[in-house]
């Protein structure tokens, strides 16, 4: 287990639920990764760079919702700059999505 922090501190950040609408290569990456554009709703549009390239392929991410931190500040990634991070369980080398269990609206909260 990790440092604990404070309620106060875990409020600070803020998950929101997106759609995919994008997925690119990313050859540049130092790991096999995709470049994702996300529709978080009136929140707007933002990208990110996964790596899930090992469990799913560019058409099956398309309209697939997601959760990611959307309050870290850009992160340039090889030639491609991150506005969000998208997250995932961890499992070996794969990377599961986490997603809502039902569709709901881009921009939702999570908490």
């Amino acid at each position: 287990m990790s440092e604990t922090i404070s309620f106060n501190d875990f409020a600070k950040v803020d998950l929101r639920v997106g759609t995919i609408i994008a997925v690119n290569d990313f050859p540049e990456a130092k790991k096999p990764a995709y470049q994702l554009t996300i529709d978080f709703g009136d929140l707007g549009v933002k990208k990110s760079s996964a790596q899930i390239t090992t469990l799913y392929s560019k058409k099956e991410l398309i309209n697939k919702q997601i959760i990611a931190v959307i309050n870290f500040p850009k992160k340039q990634i090889a030639k491609f700059m991150s506005d969000c991070l998208v997250l995932g369980a961890v499992n070996a080398k794969d990377v599961i999505l986490l997603k809502p269990e039902t569709k709901v609206r881009n921009g939702s909260t999570v908490t």
